[in-house]
């Protein structure tokens, strides 16, 4: 079955403790040259059958209004990925 992949991501302008936790966990575990960790949220809706325009654009708006807080993030990616 298809899914619907949907990247949501906090707004640059908002503080990411979580990602600066991990890039500051880098380079103790040996992994050097990464400078900023920004962390966000993965979603995957499985259709059932095919994915028809009005499908994906339920999907999109599904992610602008439930999957994500437009005061604080950003949806950045909405694609179907085949199973």
């Amino acid at each position: 079955m298809p899914r619907i992949v949907v990247d949501v991501m906090p707004k640059p302008e908002i503080l990411d403790p979580q990602g600066k936790a991990i890039v500051g966990a880098l380079p103790r575990l040996g992994f050097n040259g990464f400078s900023a960790v920004r962390q966000g949220k993965r979603f995957e809706l499985t259709v059932d059958g095919e994915v028809t325009d009005a499908i994906l654009a339920q999907a999109r708006e599904a992610a602008e209004t439930l999957l994500s807080n437009p005061v604080i993030e950003d949806v950045v990616n909405v694609e179907v990925v085949e199973a």
